[in-house]
Parts: C-alpha cells; structure tokens; sequence
C-alpha cells in the first residue's frame, strides 16, 4: 500500500477494497478484550463559570457570590474550574487595596476552595508587582498555592487611560499541570493571532479564556485552528467548552446559567487524514474499541482518541509512523522552504 496514489486509495476504499474498518471509522469497532476499554486514560473535568449571579454591592460579597456559584459544580468534582474576567467589578477597579500581591488579599477564598475541593482554579483579578498593575489571571494549584500567572497582553485603550493597567508580555507561558498542559488568554487578546499560535507551539492541550464577552464562533475557530480544547468563562451570554475540531462539547444558556462542567479526553491526535488514512485499518483491527478515528471528510482531516487507560496515543503514533496535523505542516516547510525563491 506504500505506492498507492491518494485519488485510488479513495476510489477503492468507496468500492469496499479496504472493508468496513475504513468506510466506518467513525464508529466503533470490533470489541476489545479489556474490561475497561472504555475507560479513558486523560479524561479532565473542566468547569467554566459564568458570572449569572451579578457582582456583589461589595468586594467580599462579590467573592461570595462567585464562590456559591462555584458550588454548583462540586457534585461534578471538576480537575479545574475557569472563573470570568473582571468578576469582581466594579470593586477590584480599587487596585491599590484589592489588587493581589502574593499575599493572597484577593485570591485567598479561592485558594482555600481549591484546597478544599482538590482541583486547579484559573482565577482573573488584577494583580500588582513592582508598583504596576496588571489584568492578569493567577492558576491556583490542588493544594491552594498560587503557582502561575497570565498578563493580559492585549489590554483595551480604557484599561490604559482609565485603570493604568500595564500591558503583558506578548509571548504567553504555558503551565505544566498533573493532567496536562495549558494555556490562558484574556478577553481581547481574541482578537491577534499571535500569542494563541504560540501556545499552539509550545504545547498547550487545553487554552482557557475568561473574558467579558462571549466571542461566539470565534472560541470555535480558535480551537479547529491550533487544535487544542478551548473554555471560556464569561461574564454575559454563553460560555462553552469546544473540542480541537471546532465543535461544541458544553454550552451554557438557560438551563445551566451557573456555567457548564463536562469532561475532555487529552489523549487525542489531530492530523491530516491523507496519507495517515492509510494506517486506519490496521489501528482499527489492532485496537477495536480502545481507540476511536473520526474523520472530517471535506476538511481532509482526522481524530484518533485513545478509549482505554492502558493505550498512549504517543505511542500508536509512534508504531504506525503518523505525524500530528502541525508536525504535517512542518515537516511541509521543511521541504519547501529552502527550495524558495
């Protein structure tokens, strides 16, 4: 199958060449062995709140409020909840005695929920260092140590001229956790492509937006177009939680105004379907159940998820020599590149 060419591999796989295993892969297979096939390997609880219960007459009634809203996905036993930008204004516009200085002034309620419950808290509050302020969103860890912070590098022109917010830096860090790799971005940071391509590079499996303001289709072209899992917390209308293909996985409305909570799988692969469609068979026939290929037809693109706590994605595409969707492209430039007038 080494030589066939894409046009007749497609041509044959419609007439039935190849079995069912190509023509139906995006369904399950054949059975596997293992009783917990079914059990994902990387399966991450993410909570993203909206801000449904209004922001309080006074700072510490603000972090109560959001602190019950929060409660409303404890039977869930979220890894990670994703709280809204700007929850506690209009009081935390008082930067010199509310913003966060490490002491936990601020985001020390919501250290003690993290402790409590034992998850992550993304937690968006202004914060200050060496006497500059930023709109930034500080990671709280499963012990309640804050042990990461984003600066929102693409702050509005009112930030500027009527809080004296600093700008962050334009190159985004990504936080190691015990689930995974992610990424944090700011409301208008939506709007330049950069710093979201970056955390693409370095690795980001999920990128988390508080915001306040939904942005819509736009979380859902983020995702396709660096293909990592993308949940917002906003302060108005829906916030959701979006696969790397774009599509929807939770969205909040009228009927769970508290936010959304729901899991993601983080050992999936996205990659171009041709010419890795080749190999999909034989994963199939190997694999069954443990392993689930969906295909995008017209975008030519493909999903391979792992089902089964004993099978790393890394490694079936390690045996069967597949490249991801930006190793694909790379590998791509590589060749051109030098070949460029």
């Amino acid at each position: 199958m080494k030589h066939i060419n894409r046009r007749n591999f497609v041509k044959n796989a419609s007439a039935g060449t190849f079995g069912a295993a190509t023509l139906g892969i995006s369904t399950s297979a054949k059975a596997a062995e293992n009783p917990k096939a079914n059990e994902k390997p990387r399966e991450v609880w993410i909570a993203a709140m909206t801000n449904s219960y209004g922001h309080g007459k006074s700072f510490k009634e603000g972090i109560q409020l959001m602190l019950e809203q929060m409660e409303n996905a404890v039977p869930f036993k979220p890894d990670i909840y994703c709280l809204p930008e700007t929850f506690l204004d209009p009081a935390q516009r008082d930067l010199q005695t509310h913003a966060e200085d490490g002491s936990g002034r601020t985001a020390g309620p919501f250290q003690e929920f993290a402790r409590k419950h034992n998850c992550y808290v993304i937690c968006p509050i202004n914060t200050v260092e060496n006497g500059k302020y930023y709109n930034a969103a500080v990671l709280i860890d499963r012990q309640g140590k804050m042990v990461g912070e984003y600066r929102k590098c693409r702050i509005t022109e009112s930030e500027v001229e009527e809080m004296g917010i600093t700008p962050g830096p334009l190159d985004p860090p990504v936080f190691k956790t015990d689930f995974g790799t992610i990424g944090i971005q700011i409301c208008f940071d939506i709007e330049w492509p950069e710093a979201w391509r970056a955390l693409a590079r370095k690795g980001a499996e999920i990128v988390f937006w508080p915001s306040a303001f939904a942005a819509g289709k736009k979380l859902n072209a983020k995702a396709w177009e660096n293909q990592y899992y993308m949940v917002s917390s906003t302060l108005k209308n829906s916030t959701r939680i979006v696969d790397i293909t774009g599509s929807d996985i939770a969205v909040s409305g009228n009927w769970s105004d508290w936010g959304v909570c729901a899991p993601v799988n983080l050992e999936k692969a996205f990659l171009a379907s041709w010419p890795y469609v080749q190999s999909f068979p034989a994963i199939q026939q190997k694999y069954g159940r443990k392993i689930r290929i969906s295909s995008l037809h017209e975008e030519e693109f493909s999903v391979i998820e792992s089902l089964s706590a004993d099978v790393k994605i890394a490694d079936v595409m390690k045996e069967f020599k597949l490249k991801s969707y930006r190793e694909h492209l790379l590998a791509a430039e590589q060749k051109h590149n030098p070949k460029r007038v």
